[in-house]
């Protein structure tokens, strides 16, 4: 369960980092994915997923 918190804990700490390092580039990005097709946003979504997936497998594995 800790390891949860934890990645939690960090998810929100990489997600502050960009709000707060790049406001405006953060802006930007969000106007351009609402101009992309659903399709794309939700293949580049899953590739995510699976990339991270395979990163935890290779460090608890």
């Amino acid at each position: 369960m800790s390891d949860l918190i934890t990645a939690i804990g960090l998810v929100l700490v990489l997600e502050g980092l960009v709000y707060a390092a790049f406001p405006g580039g953060l802006k930007q990005m969000m106007a351009m994915a609402q101009s992309t097709p659903d399709e794309t946003l939700r293949r580049f979504g899953l590739g995510a997923l699976a990339l991270g997936v395979v990163i935890v497998w290779l460090v608890r594995g």
